[in-house]
């Protein structure tokens, strides 16, 4: 059956078409397995609890009539603004705290486990014209604002606001400097729901989201170890589509396919400070593994097509409940670029246990993190990605100080996990690549313009004298349960046919490496020199397996086999610019000739990639790598295969186009395929 929706109706009907519903909740509280909820274009200022789940063979559809017209906004719109003084851009307003129900977001602080409270900041934000303004601490900053050196939008940042409480009048006052607009001309806006689109309660599956512009919800920060909220999300289910959609300015994250809330271990860290996160993160996936979490219950959503963009903390957000799920086509880009919240949870897309899940051909660019893959990261494949300028803001080029930085990204970040994880065919463009705090990791046919960053550092716990090592979970394969639990050995990684090139140093960036090292950073040495060789010390595999000859258990001599690097193995790579070569690979290719200039090019259509690259490039010569070519992840024991257990042969590139049997590094299988459109800005 088809449900209608229209904002336009003066009186809300019985859902048909001639006589349709007047909000999106109504349907929702209508549509039953096999409906599909038609909304037509308008602006929908609600929070859509969706009663109902559908089923595998009926999903429940809720669908834009045409495609982003139809906008479900947390946020609603402030008139009657007033000067607050003769002459002054500053402007002040009120707003009755029945407004906003049980949840005030101007009462309510971002707080949470790993949120590093430099800055108090409500939930709650002021739009002018849909952008998201600078929250300050005192009508002194609004009057007399201070340029972000962190932001990303300098310029932006002069546009201030605060709020108070009027208890006798139970209101909200804001004050705002709207730098010489007109606020009762502009569309100025506050967010006043949590959600957009959200059940209420657990397990409504099979839901679709298709074509709908979602924006403005004063989210609360989404740590792994506490109930992770977003604006749109799934909520502890199973099946869900988000597609083609646009999901912009949460104040913490867009779409979650995160945590439930666990009675007794929310923001436990945070609250009861006597077990750390790493501790009570450990408590929460045992908890909740006994209370449900399987494949039959939870994960296997898709997200696919979306524009995911200008949210405070993620694009994409998740823990647990995120497993053998399919991330795909989506551009996500501008995230966390107001740099008004810091943490351990920040990235384009930020998950905790991706079992199995496959994030593919997306673009992804000008966040403080491109994707951070945290914790379990086993199964998960990484491919036909673009990513770029995912780093920090471009600063001019004479400048030397990044100064105030609130976090240091890369395009991709693999923490604390056991593998396997592969990564293929992407494009990691930023002046950092890849962070491998962690192990199980396989590179093959990227192109790598940026440093490979803490190698063998980053997986302690940073205790002041006793040693701290973070022991994570790995897992039976292809399923959730718990396999064991084991620290960090560093190596069981794998780099196949990729190209590295050494891109300039830029000024701030350099800095920042250079102050890792000298004060010893055991979480991130702030490598930008671009190459396998930060590998240099750890053994080949031979070089291992002889350290158990001879070995006959008890009773043998002391020694370190077990707890020392595990093996690295490297074949087929191309080095140019002056990126190094691991010292043990033996057929390095490594040009010190040519001189190769790599960027991307931003065009009216889309996006190209602009080098020199294919002028130098070995044409072909390398092997063909497969699923037994890698072998397979030490500590879970699993193959570098698809989720269904099937193998993976490499033969296609990053646009999938067959290799046909020239195997060169790198994504693409040859100049023709790398002078094509990387990213369409119509549609992927």
């Amino acid at each position: 059956m088809k449900i209608y929706v229209d904002h336009a109706v003066g009186k809300s009907g019985d859902g048909s078409r001639e006589k349709p519903f007047l909000t999106i909740q109504e349907a929702a509280e209508a549509a039953r397995p096999g409906d599909e909820v038609l909304v037509m274009p308008g602006i929908y200022r609600e929070n859509v609890n969706p009663v109902h789940a559908g089923t595998p063979e009926k999903r429940i559809v809720y669908r834009s009539a045409e495609p982003l017209k139809a906008v479900i906004t947390g946020a609603e719109p402030v008139r009657d603004w007033t000067p607050a003084g003769e002459g002054s851009t500053v402007y002040t307003a009120r707003v009755p705290n029945s407004l906003f129900g049980v949840y005030n977001p101007y009462t309510t602080l971002v707080r949470g486990d790993w949120f590093i409270a430099t800055f108090i900041a409500h939930t709650g934000d002021v739009f002018l014209n849909g952008k998201s303004m600078y929250e300050v601490t005192s009508r002194e900053l609004v009057s007399d604002p201070v340029v972000s050196k962190s932001s990303w939008d300098p310029e932006f940042s002069l546009y201030t606001w605060y709020s108070e409480q009027d208890t006798e009048r139970d209101e909200t006052v804001f004050y705002a400097n709207f730098r010489g607009a007109d606020p009762n001309r502009e569309n100025v806006e506050i967010t006043v729901r949590a959600n957009c689109f959200y059940p209420q309660s657990v397990g409504i599956g099979y839901i679709t989201l298709s074509g709908f512009t979602v924006t403005q919800a004063a989210t609360q920060w989404a740590p792994p170890t506490a109930y992770q909220e977003g604006m749109v999300g799934p909520h502890w289910s199973k099946g869900w589509i988000i597609e083609d959609c646009d999901i912009s300015e949460s104040k913490c994250s867009g779409i979650s396919l995160g945590k439930y809330y666990q009675k007794g271990n929310d923001n436990k860290w945070l609250n009861w400070k006597y077990k750390d996160g790493t501790q009570t993160e450990r408590d929460c996936i045992c908890q909740a593994q006994a209370e449900g979490w399987n494949r039959e219950r939870i994960g296997s959503h898709i997200i696919r097509r979306c524009n995911i963009h200008d949210c405070g903390q993620t694009g994409i957000v998740g823990h647990l409940g995120g497993v053998f799920s399919l991330i795909e086509d989506n551009h996500i880009h501008h995230i966390n670029n107001k740099q008004n919240l810091a943490g351990a949870e920040i990235g384009g897309i930020k998950l905790h246990a991706a079992i199995d899940v496959i994030i593919r051909r997306n673009h992804i660019h000008n966040c403080t993190r491109g994707v951070w893959l945290d914790w379990q990261a086993q199964g998960t494949r990484v491919s036909c990605n673009l990513f770029h300028d995912n780093d920090l803001p471009r600063l001019p080029e004479d400048s030397d100080e990044p100064a105030d930085y609130t976090g240091v990204g890369e395009d991709l970040f693999i923490e604390v996990s056991h593998g396997p994880t592969l990564v293929d065919n992407n494009l990691f463009l930023s002046d950092r690549a890849v962070k491998i705090a962690a192990q199980g990791v396989a590179l093959v046919h990227n192109l790598v313009a940026g440093g490979l960053v803490s190698i063998g550092i980053g997986t302690n716990n940073g205790s002041k004298t006793i040693s701290s090592p973070r022991y994570t979970p790995y897992h039976m394969r292809h399923r959730t349960e718990i396999a064991g639990f084991m620290t960090i050995l560093h190596g069981d990684d794998r780099f196949y046919n990729n190209v590295f090139v050494q891109q300039p140093l830029r000024p701030g960036m350099r800095k920042n490496m250079e102050e890792s090292r000298n004060n010893h950073n055991e979480w991130d040495d702030g490598n930008l020199l671009a190459g396998t060789w930060p590998f240099d010390s750890y053994p080949t595999y031979e070089e291992w397996n002889r350290e158990f000859d001879g070995y006959c258990g008890m009773g043998s001599a002391p020694s370190d086999r077990y707890y020392m690097h595990l093996p690295v193995w490297a074949g087929g790579n191309v080095y140019f610019n002056g990126a190094k070569p691991w010292t043990k690979e033996k057929d390095a290719c490594e040009d010190t000739e040519h001189q190769v200039v790599i960027g991307v090019q931003e065009r009216d259509d889309g996006w190209y990639l602009q080098t020199n690259l294919y002028d130098f490039l070995p044409k072909a010569g390398n092997a063909c790598i497969d699923t037994a070519t890698l072998g397979m992840a030490f500590e879970p024991e699993e193959k570098y295969e698809n989720p269904d257990g099937t193998p993976i042969t490499f033969d296609t590139d990053y646009f999938r186009v067959s290799r046909k049997q020239h195997f060169s590094a790198g994504p693409f299988a040859d100049r023709e395929s790398a002078d094509r459109k990387l990213w369409n800005k119509e549609r992927p």
